[in-house]
């Protein structure tokens, strides 16, 4: 495997167009990531064997940021000129790259076009989501009192009908000093 990611790494650099990989290349290289980490566990740094694998393990790591860098760039390259990416020459994974960046891209190219036009819809405002309030009668007088939300509610009177958070509600309850009322939609 060491051969191979050479050799991908070596055309990758010094073609500009994305070089051809098999479709499992990654899922491969990975194993072999996996494979050199547990033979440099088992062997000691300072025998000759163990410092070789120590060097290898840090070549094939250079070449790969390496060789993943360079065809992300290429493929991000691609997808911003609107250029489609010769799929047989993409792994799986960069295949997934490729048409998310191809979607951002067209999504960025639209949101320029309707800002030329003049036709920018307003962006959507995130709603919070709701409270968990619960709706409550008031049974008797109750002066104002600060909720677990940190707001002032009240005062209340007897058969003041009012939304408390839900912890507030239940103490009230407990107290006999309010009954929970139930909402239909």
């Amino acid at each position: 495997m060491y051969d191979e990611l050479f050799e991908a790494w070596s055309k990758e650099k010094v073609n500009e167009e994305i070089q051809p990989l098999p479709k499992d290349f990654y899922i491969r290289l990975t194993k072999y990531v996996r494979k050199i980490r547990e033979e440099q566990r088992m062997l000691d740094e300072k025998t000759v064997k163990g410092s070789l694998i120590k060097r290898e393990e840090e070549n094939v790591k250079k070449m790969i940021r390496d060789l993943i860098q360079i065809r992300f760039e290429k493929i991000m390259h691609l997808a911003r000129k609107g250029e489609s990416a010769p799929i047989t020459h993409l792994t799986k994974e960069e295949e997934e790259w490729f048409q998310e960046s191809s979607l951002q891209s067209e999504s960025f190219k639209k949101f320029v076009d309707m800002i030329l036009r003049g036709q920018l819809k307003k962006a959507k405002a995130k709603r919070k989501p709701k409270e968990n309030l619960v709706v409550v009668r008031i049974l008797r007088e109750i002066p104002e009192i600060i909720g677990v939300d940190m707001k002032t509610y009240g005062p209340f009177k007897p058969e003041d009908i009012v939304s408390l958070p839900a912890e507030n509600a239940r103490t009230l309850i407990k107290q006999g000093a309010a009954m929970e009322i139930e909402v239909t939609q």
